[in-house]
């Protein structure tokens, strides 16, 4: 009897992919309302990649520029990669393919860090947008300790985006990238999620984050990150709650519309998990939102394929998906 050969799952190519295929199909539909998407694209929102090659937004743009800041850097330490983050953030922020209605906030600080300021004032220190966990992905890829995961996720984050949910956030999302591809099933990731924010809530990362924790009113370093861990823990509630509901509305209406970093965590949460055994539908769902559509079905996107690999996606977009060389070259280096 002949052996049985299993192809290996390739499941940071599919959460690469992953990622990049939900940014494609929710550029089009981020400023339309979910009745317009319907009508455009019927009850099931999109479902086909349009255009070859299918364009993506500064979402998967920004995640390459994580990506190679990484797989360049000789060590994975603080000073090693800040620099390398650094240059790649400005190479994009003056890219002429920058032109995928960019964040504001990550526009400002790229501005701020090309003057050479240290990234921790060339920070937005308000914001918690979703920039700080759109791209992050990469780093849940990586095969190392997860100190080493929570610091690359915050540092990445944080020198765009100051704030504490930004922070606690993107470290949230590459944990869970690190846990699907380690086996956990998509059912369970909301409450390892959960475990994983109330067992980090008061630690900082001081060698990773230097001294962004000092603030007006804040205390101790403790108390700047808690803060962050708490609005994560509050939209993961908000997740398990939605989760026991029908699917028969707008998710953002529940977990909110993922303009900020903790709610497009949820919501693209919320998409995967509903349709963990349909990982086209995860993007779909994801794309016929009324919030931040492509970043949504973005991450959505990351967690259906490092779930499932490569064998998530239709077999013909690979070849037609824009930056799919890059895509590769980097999946390659990490499954």
């Amino acid at each position: 009897m002949a052996a049985v050969i299993h192809s290996p799952p390739l499941r940071a190519s599919g959460s690469l992919f992953g990622l990049a295929y939900g940014d494609a199909l929710g550029k089009p539909t981020e400023f339309l309302t979910v009745a317009e998407i319907e009508r455009r694209y019927g009850p099931t929102g999109p479902r086909e990649l349009a255009g070859d090659p299918a364009l993506v937004t500064d979402d998967t743009q920004m995640a390459l520029a994580v990506g190679w800041a990484l797989h360049d850097a000789p060590t994975l330490t603080p000073e090693a990669v800040e620099p390398l983050l650094r240059r790649r953030f400005l190479a994009w922020a003056v890219s002429p393919d920058n032109n995928r209605a960019p964040g504001m906030t990550c526009l400002r600080a790229c501005a701020d860090l090309d003057r050479g300021l240290p990234w921790q004032e060339a920070t937005v220190a308000g914001s918690k947008g979703c920039g700080a966990n759109m791209r992050v992905t990469p780093v849940g890829l990586l095969d190392v300790d997860l100190d080493t995961v929570a610091g690359l996720a915050q540092l990445q984050a944080g020198m765009t985006h100051g704030h504490p949910t930004g922070l606690a956030a993107s470290e949230l999302t590459a944990y869970a990238v690190v846990a699907l591809r380690g086996g956990v099933a998509l059912p369970e990731l909301p409450a390892v999620l959960a475990d994983r924010a109330r067992s980090q809530r008061r630690v900082y990362h001081q060698d990773w984050l230097g001294d962004l924790w000092r603030r007006p009113g804040v205390d101790t370093p403790e108390e700047f990150i808690a803060r962050g861990w708490d609005e994560c823990l509050a939209a993961l509630r908000r997740l398990t709650t939605a989760l026991r509901e029908p699917d028969d509305d707008d998710p953002c209406l529940v977990t909110g519309e993922g303009w900020v970093a903790e709610e497009a965590l949820a919501t693209a949460l919320f998409c995967a998990v509903r349709h963990a055994d349909d990982p086209v539908a995860a993007l779909a769902r994801g794309a016929t939102t009324a919030g931040d559509s492509d970043s949504i079905a973005a991450l959505a996107g990351a967690f259906v394929g490092a779930a499932v690999g490569m064998a998530a996606w239709p077999s013909g977009w690979a070849g037609r998906i824009e930056y799919a060389d890059q895509l590769a070259t980097l999946g390659a280096a990490w499954d």
